[in-house]
C-alpha cells in the first residue's frame, strides 16, 4: 500500500489549449463508496488496464490543496470483483500536457453525464512550489477548494447539477 501526501491545485478550463490532441491520454472508470455517502472518499478506479482502491482525505489543519491518499493496487481478478459493488461512478479523459517546458499538469474531461467539464490539476513537489503557482492562460478559476467539484461529490451527477454553482466563476461549458 502507498501512503502519500499529495500537494495538488485545480483549476476550471477556460479552454483546451492547442496541442492537446497530440497528448497521451487515458479513460479513468471511477466507482464512489459507499453509495448512500453524500461525499464519499474512498474510491475503486480503473486507469486504463490498471486498477486500484484509493482512500483520499484532507490532512488534518490543512486545505483541499494537501491530501492524504493512501492508495492499494488491485490484480485483474480483484479488481473485477470489487467493481461490481454498487458505488457513484463516472468516467473522465485525462490527459497530460506540458504547460511549459518541463512541467505537467492533468487535464480531466469529463463523459457522459458530466460532458462540458474541463479542470485541470497541478501536483508540486513542495509547499513552497504549490504556494507560488500562476496558472497558465488556459485556465479560468481556482477550485482546489470548492467541495462540490470533489471527485467523490461529481459522482452521481450531470452537469445540469453543477450549472448553477458553476455560474459564479463564469465557467462556459466546453464541447
Amino acid at each position: 500500500m502507498a501512503i502519500k501526501d499529495e500537494l495538488e491545485r485545480t483549476f476550471l478550463a477556460k479552454y483546451i489549449p492547442e496541442g492537446i490532441k497530440d497528448c497521451e491520454f487515458v479513460i479513468l472508470e471511477d466507482n464512489y463508496i459507499p453509495k448512500e455517502v453524500k461525499h464519499p472518499i474512498l474510491r475503486i478506479r480503473r486507469k486504463g488496464k490498471d486498477s486500484a482502491i484509493t482512500k483520499k482525505y484532507k490532512k488534518k489543519e490543512s486545505d483541499a490543496s494537501v491530501m492524504v491518499e493512501e492508495t492499494i493496487p488491485l490484480t485483474p481478478e480483484e479488481y473485477k470483483c470489487i467493481s461490481q459493488l454498487d458505488g457513484k461512478k463516472f468516467s473522465k479523459k485525462r490527459c497530460s500536457y506540458e504547460y511549459k517546458k518541463g512541467k505537467f499538469c492533468e487535464i480531466d474531461i469529463y463523459q457522459g453525464k458530466l460532458k462540458g467539464l474541463v479542470v485541470v490539476d497541478f501536483e508540486f513537489e513542495s509547499v513552497k512550489e504549490k504556494d507560488g503557482f500562476k496558472s497558465p492562460d488556459f485556465c479560468l478559476a481556482e477550485v482546489t477548494n470548492e467541495k462540490f467539484l470533489a471527485g467523490g461529490m461529481l459522482c452521481g451527477k450531470s452537469y445540469t447539477d453543477l450549472q448553477d454553482k458553476l455560474k459564479k466563476f463564469n465557467y462556459k461549458k466546453i464541447n
